[in-house]
Formats: C-alpha cells, structure tokens, sequence
C-alpha cells in the first residue's frame, strides 16, 4: 500500500469478524476523509485534462485493471496482433519495476511507455499525463493503459479513461467480485482470462462470477477468452470496435485541434 493514493490512512469502514460474528469495528476519523477527498480532487482535475486530449484527437483510452498475473500484457498481443491492422494503438505501462511489459509490447511494433512507480500501489492521472509526453496522440485511434497489478487502489483514481476493463484470471476464483468489490462495480467490460485453463482447473465457474457482478448491479458485458484462443477474443475485439466507432464520432462533433494547449502531446519525445 502507498500514501500516495490515501489507502494508508484507512478510508473504509473496517470489520473484524470470526465464527460468531462482528469482533470489532472502525471507521476513519475526519482527518483521513480529508487526505483522501483532497488526493481524489486533484487527480479528477487532472483526468479532466488527460480525457480533454484524447476527445480532441478521437483516441479511446482503455483503462486495463486486475491482480498481477491475470494476463493484461498477454491479452494486449493478442489484441495487437487482431486489431493491429486496422487501428493504430499505443499502451502505457504501470509496474513497481522494470520494463517487462513495455518491451514485450514494443516488440509487437507498438509504441508503449513504461511507468514504474516504486512503492505506489496505482497509476494516477498525473503519471499518465507525463506519460502522454511521450506518445503522438494524433497516430493513434486507441491508447490502452495497463494498471499496477492491485485490485484495490487502481479503481479510486480516475485516469482520464473512456472504459474500465477489469480482468480475473480463471486461475483466481469466482468469488473475487464479492470479495473486491469497487473494482468490479466500476468496470464496463469483466474479462475472465485464461479459460484455456478451465478443462483442467473445475472450481471455477464463469457463471457464477458473472452472477457476482450482477450481484454488484453492474450491467457490464462479462466475457470469457483466452489469449492463446484466438476465437475467444471475438466478443472482446467487437466491444472493442464499438467504442472506437463512438470515440471518432463524438470527434467529428468537435472542433479541431488548436492551440498550444493540446499541440504539446502531438509529438512523440524522441
């Protein structure tokens, strides 16, 4: 956890629980509802500024949130290599260390800038901005934004982005909506990853933690793929394509590009 993003400073409701019942209850003082409501102000504001730019270049920025290990990077090759033909993408990269990740998607032939963010649990908008200084927003149709693998903290703070996608490996359990709720609640599309892997695993049940989400109120398209199931991608890629399809439209709606104010993500840092 970091004090960064206020999860530190207990913003919850806390229970403790055993066999019997409740054991104990806490919930935060005044003064940590004040760290965090000043923390989550300032990043709206600045997610206001990131979305401002990519509604005025049509980008659809896609916000990928999940554990670690439930196959972000895997599911963005393979959506590269469906899609990259087609549509122009970019991704930016949050990890606690190293380059991993970006490289692996540089290799596919896409730009991709890496955010390793030391002991901080989430991106924030202020990290994809400055990220955005290195990425030509005018070559691109979508930007897609791989989170720190966390399934707590990236879903408090906004990023700019026009889709959540939250993933859950098969590998996981079912129950993870019901467990980590926020994430989930948030998301407009729930990926269960790797279900290559159900012949072989028999406790995990798509149906159940699609029901969940419904259980969450959450409408949101849930989807069962494989990055390895090039076919299982179908419903993923046409969800995909629809909201691109809306980004470009709201586009034309909007004047063109003008002004230093947005010049200044035109072109990529060398």
């Amino acid at each position: 956890m970091c004090d960064e993003c206020g999860c530190a400073a207990g913003s919850g409701h806390v229970e403790v629980h055993d066999a019997h019942g409740r054991i104990a209850h806490s919930h935060p003082g005044a003064e940590a509802v004040d760290v965090l409501t000043g923390i989550l102000r300032q990043n709206d504001h600045e997610a206001a500024h990131n979305r401002a730019h990519f509604d005025q270049y049509g980008v659809l920025c896609v916000n990928l949130m999940s554990s670690p290990g439930s196959g972000k990077t895997s599911l963005l090759e393979a959506t590269i290599e469906a899609l990259g033909d087609r549509y122009r993408i970019g991704v930016i990269e949050g990890d606690l260390e190293t380059e991993n990740d970006a490289i692996r998607i540089r290799e596919k032939g896409v730009p991709a800038i890496q955010i390793t963010t030391g002991q901080t649990c989430h991106l924030d908008a202020r990290m994809v901005h400055d990220a955005l200084h290195g990425l030509a927003l005018g070559d691109l149709d979508i930007l897609f934004i791989e989170n720190v693998g966390n399934l707590v903290c990236p879903a408090g703070f906004d990023l700019g982005q026009h889709a959540n996608v939250t993933l859950l490996s098969v590998t996981e359990g079912d129950d993870k909506p019901a467990k980590y709720p926020v994430i989930f609640r948030i998301a407009d599309a729930v990926l269960l990853t790797k279900a290559d892997l159900l012949p072989v695993l028999g406790d995990f049940s798509p149906t159940k933690a699609e029901e969940h989400v419904r259980a969450l109120a959450n409408a949101a398209d849930v989807m069962t793929v494989s990055a390895r199931q090039t076919e299982s991608l179908t419903p993923w890629l046409d969800w995909l394509e629809r909201l691109v399809a809306t980004r470009r439209a709201v586009a034309l709606e909007r004047p063109a590009a003008a002004g230093s104010h947005h010049r200044h993500h035109e072109h990529a840092t060398p």
